[in-house]
């Protein structure tokens, strides 16, 4: 059977699947403003540190000082709006952007699932997810039946490509050869009741977790599409998100997948959920209008929205294989590292200490990281080339602005990678202070001896 596109992009569907996806969506979203703010994490990683790490070509998002509250209030806000469906299509560009503008003000925050949170709310930005069970549907006393297939399949896709490619990264002989780094991080867990001391310490149950960690990850996209074993696959969705969140502090990113998933059932099942939601909310706000039901919903702008689309799953196919452009390791170098779905594949361990020179004399002293870092700051530098490069020219200039002459900045860097003993990880006659940040590889990252196979 040949696939036709012209007529699959005239293929409709329920709205409800999108409708119960934006709700889920707004409310987890808020969910975690709140559990940002609560534990202290505004201050402490926006305000408090004097330097923030920045995303190459991003480096003038800043933290805004004490507004930066203001900003989680704005996210927090829209988040809620896009969930109850009030003024949505502003409400989804304002969170999109506030929340994306949060995510680039410190590199050391980056985290798989905030990338993700960030793409899914730029592609809610095209999509009808208003037009029923919202308050705009309310307004307007009109609500739709229907939208395009299509618009609910690219959540899936986004879904389906988080899962499948955090599968294949770990096809490398560290996860699979040597259960690292879960061998490392699992004994660790000696405190867990009933498991703690027996199966976390076994090597048997390490390479387990990390061969059906990586079965599970490449699996569960099929097991979600196909209605045969959709219900099983859920299961799984839930039982190892839940089992990842007792073992790790990821915070809510399991819960978001769990509710995203969600995304994959019939129609009709969402469209139960949305009618007991409906039930008690008319019941609580004794609410008796009737809305106009319509049928299909008619996107604006169709074409131009369906190439917007095809334009950004090309780069989201492509861009986690950037790193293939890279001569050296990528756990190593981390070069083409980020924005590739590669989940908790490495445990570094590194310490960088800083040399200033005055160029001329041959002077130097050397630098306390904390005087300018915090320790989760100094923890993230050490391993992580970009950081390094970053940090050194920020001493550069700073000393440079304190009267300084002839300055120049040389790190002696040392790091462990999954288990193995700490190598140098820099070229300690290079002056980072000379060196630009570029997309092109970083000749002065010390080689690494070893070899790791894999994607």
């Amino acid at each position: 059977m040949t696939f036709n596109i012209k007529s699959y992009l005239q293929q409709t569907t329920s709205v409800a699947p999108l409708v119960l996806f934006r709700i889920g969506f707004g409310v987890m979203m808020l969910m975690s403003i709140i559990r940002f703010w609560a534990k202290g994490w505004i201050e402490t990683i926006y305000i408090e540190p004097d330097f923030h790490f920045s995303y190459y070509g991003f480096e003038w998002v800043k933290p805004l000082g004490d507004y930066t509250y203001w900003l989680f209030i704005i996210c927090g806000i829209a988040a809620f709006m896009v969930a109850i469906g009030y003024k949505y299509r502003l409400a989804i560009i304002t969170f999109f952007l506030s929340f994306t503008y949060i995510e680039l003000m410190d590199k050391t925050t980056y985290l798989n699932h905030y990338y993700f949170i960030s793409l899914v709310s730029f592609m809610m930005i095209f999509l009808p997810a208003n037009i029923n069970f919202s308050v705009d549907a309310f307004l307007k006393k009109t609500s739709f039946k229907s939208i395009p297939k299509w618009n609910i399949d690219t959540i899936k896709l986004m879904l389906s490509i988080v899962y499948f490619y955090a599968g294949i990264a770990k096809l490398n002989s560290d996860w699979m050869c040597r259960a690292m780094p879960l061998k490392i991080w699992l004994p660790s867990k000696y405190d867990l009741p009933f498991i703690g001391e027996t199966l976390m310490q076994q090597n048997w149950f390490h390479y387990a977790m990390s061969w059906s960690g990586m079965l599970y990850d490449i699996a569960i996209p099929f097991l979600l599409l196909n209605k045969k074993t959709r219900w099983f696959a859920f299961s799984m969705v839930v039982f190892f998100h839940i089992f990842t969140r007792i073992l790790f502090p990821i915070g809510m990113f399991p819960y978001i997948m769990i509710v995203g998933a969600l995304i994959f059932f019939d129609p009709k099942l969402h469209q139960k959920v949305i009618r007991v939601l409906r039930t008690g909310i008319n019941s609580l706000f004794h609410i008796k209008q009737k809305l106009i039901s319509k049928e299909t919903y008619s996107l604006k702008f169709k074409t131009q929205t369906q190439l917007l689309f095809g334009v950004f799953f090309t780069l989201q196919l492509l861009i986690p294989f950037r790193h293939l452009l890279y001569p050296n390791e990528l756990f190593w170098t981390e070069e083409g590292f980020r924005f590739s779905w590669r989940v908790m594949l490495i445990e570094k361990m590194g310490y960088a200490t800083f040399k200033i020179v005055d160029g001329e004399t041959g002077t130097f002293f050397y630098v306390d990281n904390q005087d300018f870092l915090t320790p989760f700051q100094e923890k993230q530098m050490s391993f992580q080339p970009d950081f390094i490069l970053e940090y050194a020219h920020y001493l550069g200039d700073h000393f440079k602005n304190q009267g300084h002459k002839n300055v120049q900045v040389f790190v002696e860097s040392y790091v462990a990678l999954n288990g193995r003993l700490s190598q140098p990880f820099t070229d300690k006659t290079v002056n980072l202070y000379q060196e630009k940040e570029s997309f092109k590889p970083k000749h002065w990252i010390a080689p690494f001896h070893d070899d790791i196979k894999g994607f």
